[in-house]
């Protein structure tokens, strides 16, 4: 299996398979010595809910929600 330019590589059918890794899964990597181990990423515990939880309660924004849609739709 080669890299490529960008760093990727291709996850190899029968493992995607039996890991149950398909288009849109999250994956993390761990390092352990000269061997990276991919395994799927929790979707309770993705990139999406890590990000949530790094920007909660960092608003300083004295609005409401309805304040703030009504700006954004120009009401």
């Amino acid at each position: 299996m080669r890299v490529t330019q960008k760093g990727q590589v291709t996850i190899p059918k029968d493992l995607r398979d039996a890991l149950g890794i398909g288009a849109g899964t999250d994956v993390e990597f761990e390092r352990n010595g000269d061997t990276i181990v991919v395994r799927k990423t929790n979707v309770e515990n993705g990139r999406g809910r890590q990000l949530v939880e790094r920007l909660r309660g960092r608003g300083d924004v004295a609005m409401t929600t309805d304040e703030i849609m009504g700006l954004t739709r120009g009401s």
